[in-house]
């Protein structure tokens, strides 16, 4: 189906894709068109094997290299120089380009099997919640994807983190599931960019996204609203109060389950009909860096 230019959702360790061959301008175009994307958002290419990298783009600077030999497979995404076999409207007109080997070895099969890089951004309709089970995938996308690979919950539940390490310092792009401690522990300093106004660096780097269509407020001291509100909570319940529905992320306080679930979650309280999800803050360290950038985005459709 990706070599003949179909469109094929897949599991990774992070989130489903929405895969398209990279090579092929009209399948890459059907993303856009599945997603409802705007052409300006660049997509995330995906390798099977980190190898496929020089094969693809050619000799890559030496932090670039250090840091996919370091981190893939895995939840790193690494900003290249576009090269020429990959058409323009993946990287939205950018010279550069996004890509990644994911650790789920499904992914990477479903990869070899094609024998093409895949453009795969997140399986879900532009702005909303990213999917974690196949499920989500098919409420939200429906008949515009050609096949549904089912590979249970992903592992991480949170996109990759993005870097570009093309200059002197790496500059970390989009927070991820890879921890910026990691990043430093192994490179040294890194700086933090996040954010976009006007046409993005990187993929997912937009202000305003990973919003559920229910209205949401970051606000850790929320007050309930006669039961018609939901509550996303870090380690335990509120203690008082009548919500309509309420999510707990992470009894144990681990962050990395509570990035795991953040978007199941946030799926389950989106369809219990409630008028507003008010969502606690996590930690902010490792990835709950990521898990607070990911409810600010949500909450800044919204207000």
């Amino acid at each position: 189906m990706l070599r003949a230019g179909g469109l094929v959702a897949f599991p990774t360790e992070t989130v489903y894709g929405l895969g398209a061959n990279a090579l092929d301008a009209h399948a890459a175009a059907r993303i856009f068109e599945a997603k409802a994307r705007p052409s300006f958002d660049p997509l995330i290419s995906h390798l099977a094997d980190a190898a496929d990298l020089t094969a693809l783009v050619g000799a890559v600077p030496a932090a670039v290299a250090a840091l996919a030999d370091r981190f893939w497979p895995g939840p790193l995404t690494l900003i290249v120089d576009r090269p020429a076999a990959i058409p323009p409207i993946v990287t939205s007109g950018l010279e550069t380009m996004a890509v990644r080997v994911p650790d789920e070895s499904a992914a990477r099969a479903l990869i070899a099997a094609a024998g093409v890089p895949v453009a795969a951004p997140s399986a879900n309709r532009f702005g909303q919640l990213s999917p974690t089970r196949a499920e989500h995938v098919v409420a939200g996308l429906g008949g515009a994807v050609d096949v549904v690979l089912d590979g249970g919950p992903t592992r991480c539940g949170i996109e990759s983190t993005i870097v570009d390490a093309r200059g002197d310092r790496p500059v970390v792009l989009r927070l991820g599931a890879l921890p910026v401690e990691a990043l430093v522990e192994a490179v040294g300093p890194v700086d933090v960019r996040l954010g976009s106004s006007g046409q993005p660096v990187a993929p997912g780097t937009l202000a305003a996204h990973y919003a559920p269509r229910t209205p949401l407020r970051l606000d850790a001291a929320g007050e309930p609203d006669g039961g018609r509100r939901g509550f996303l909570a870090f380690r335990e319940p509120p203690a008082a109060g009548d919500w309509a529905a309420v999510e707990v992320l992470a009894p144990d306080g681990d962050l990395t389950a509570a990035a795991a679930r953040l978007f199941d979650a946030l799926h389950r309280l989106d369809a219990a009909g409630v008028t507003e999800i008010v969502a606690e803050p996590v930690p902010d360290e490792g990835v709950g860096r990521a898990v607070n950038d990911r409810l600010r985005r949500a909450a800044a459709t919204w207000h």
